[in-house]
């Protein structure tokens, strides 16, 4: 297994602890912590893809980022009014 590939695992594992959380009402999905996992973890499944690239997969997974990082821009703004 390479460095790629570990990473990609953990980023999957960092989503789905993210949805897992949220589900049963230990995380609240549109806070900071949440929404961190969720970035990371699609930047580090991308970073995944850099040796074996998948289209599909590239484009859901920079769907998701970019909705954890518009979400977080939302919080980042709102906290400053």
């Amino acid at each position: 297994m390479t460095a790629q590939d570990m990473a990609g695992l953990i980023g999957v594992a960092m989503m789905l602890v993210a949805y897992a959380g949220a589900q049963v009402r230990r995380i609240d999905p549109l806070k900071a912590p949440a929404l961190l996992m969720n970035l990371v973890g699609a930047g580090l499944v991308l970073l995944s893809l850099a040796s074996k690239f998948n289209l599909a997969a590239f484009l859901m997974e920079a769907a998701w980022a970019a909705v954890a990082a518009f979400s977080l821009l939302r919080l980042a703004i709102g906290r400053r009014r």
